[in-house]
C-alpha cells in the first residue's frame, strides 16, 4: 500500500483525482490510501516526517526544501501538470495584454500559496518592468478578489479554475492572460523521498504507469466526460463550468504528455524563485528530480 497525499484542493489537479476515479492505479494492481489535506505546509511535513509515503505537490517546495537542507532526500518521480494553471482575469478587455501593462492596473493576486505571483513576477521582469510597481492586494483569497473584481474595486485578478471560467461565462471578467502560454513551468508533481523510492520502487512505478495512462485519458476525454467522472470532487462547481474549465486547460497543453519531468519547466521555474527572491542559491534539477521510474514507464510504450 501506498499512503498518497492531497495537496489541497483544485480543479488543475484533476489528473490526480481521475487515476482514483478511474481505477488507473488498481489497474497497475497498486493499493493507494488517498488522504486529505487542506494545508500544503502540512502534507510536505507529513512527508518528510514519514507520515505519507507520497504526497503531490509543487516543485517549488521541494526546491525550497533543497535549498534550506542539501542532504534532504525529498524528490520529484511523475510529472503531472507541466504549465503554471494560472489566468489574469480584467474588468475589462485588453486583447493586447502584455505582462508589463500590470504597472498600470490595481491586481488581486493570490495569497492562499506563493508560486502564482512569482512565476508572475518573473514573467513582468522579463516584459521590461518593475513587478515591485503593481499596485497589488496580496490579502484576498481567489474568491475574495474575484467578487471585488466583480464589484469594481479591483481591475485585475489572478486566479485558477473555475473562478476565472465562472467570470468568462457571466461576462464579468475578459481574459487578459494564460499563464500556461509562457511555456513549460513545472508546477506538480508526485513528490516522494529517496527512502521510499527505494523501498517501494515497484509500487511508484505502477503509480507512474497509472499516472502515464490518465494523462493519455485526459488528453483524450472531453471536458464534459471528465466532469461526469469527477463531479463528486467538486460538488459546488456546476457541470458547465467544470468542464470548460477543463476543456480550457487542455487546449493549453496543462498537463505533461507524459510523466517526465523536463529541465526546461524546472529551470523556468527555478528562475522565477531566483528573480523573487525565494531562493538563495541554484539547486540542482538532479538533487530535486528523479526520472527514472518516468523514463522507464515511456520506454515501454505502453
Amino acid at each position: 500500500m501506498i499512503t498518497l497525499s492531497e495537496n489541497f484542493r483544485a480543479l488543475f489537479y484533476t489528473p490526480f483525482y481521475a487515476a482514483h476515479a478511474t481505477g488507473a492505479y488498481a489497474r497497475q494492481g497498486v493499493e493507494v490510501e488517498f488522504r486529505l489535506s487542506s494545508d500544503p505546509g502540512r502534507t510536505a511535513a507529513a512527508l518528510r516526517s514519514g507520515q505519507v509515503e507520497v504526497m503531490w505537490g509543487g516543485p517549488l517546495r521541494v526546491m525550497l526544501t533543497h535549498d534550506a537542507d542539501p542532504s534532504s532526500d525529498v524528490v520529484c518521480f511523475c510529472d503531472v501538470v507541466a504549465r503554471d494553471p494560472f489566468f489574469v482575469i480584467g474588468r475589462e478587455p485588453r486583447p493586447s495584454f502584455r505582462p508589463a501593462d500590470l504597472t498600470a492596473v490595481r491586481l488581486g493576486t493570490v495569497s492562499e500559496v506563493p508560486t502564482p505571483w512569482l512565476c508572475l513576477q518573473d514573467d513582468i521582469r522579463r516584459d521590461g518592468a518593475d513587478p515591485s510597481a503593481v499596485t497589488r492586494v496580496t490579502d484576498g483569497t481567489m474568491a475574495e478578489n474575484t467578487a471585488a473584481l466583480r464589484a469594481g474595486k479591483l481591475d485585475a485578478v489572478q486566479v485558477f479554475q473555475p473562478y476565472a471560467e465562472e467570470l468568462l461565462a457571466s461576462g464579468a471578467g475578459h481574459l487578459w492572460y494564460a499563464a500556461a502560454n509562457r511555456g513549460l513551468t513545472a508546477y506538480t508533481t508526485l513528490v516522494t523521498r529517496r527512502s521510499v523510492l527505494e523501498r517501494k520502487r515497484d509500487e511508484l512505478l505502477g503509480m507512474v504507469r497509472a499516472m502515464h495512462q490518465t494523462l493519455r485519458w485526459i488528453r483524450a476525454t472531453p471536458g464534459a466526460e471528465i466532469q461526469q467522472v469527477l463531479a463528486s470532487y467538486f460538488p459546488d462547481v456546476p457541470a458547465a463550468i467544470y468542464a470548460a474549465a477543463i476543456d480550457r486547460y487542455r487546449a493549453l497543453d496543462l498537463y505533461g504528455p507524459d510523466p517526465v519531468t523536463r529541465r526546461e519547466g524546472f529551470d523556468r521555474l527555478a528562475a522565477a524563485m531566483r528573480s523573487g527572491g525565494a531562493l538563495k542559491r541554484d539547486v540542482p534539477f538532479e538533487a530535486c528530480v528523479d526520472n527514472s521510474l518516468a523514463e522507464q514507464v515511456v520506454g515501454e510504450g505502453a
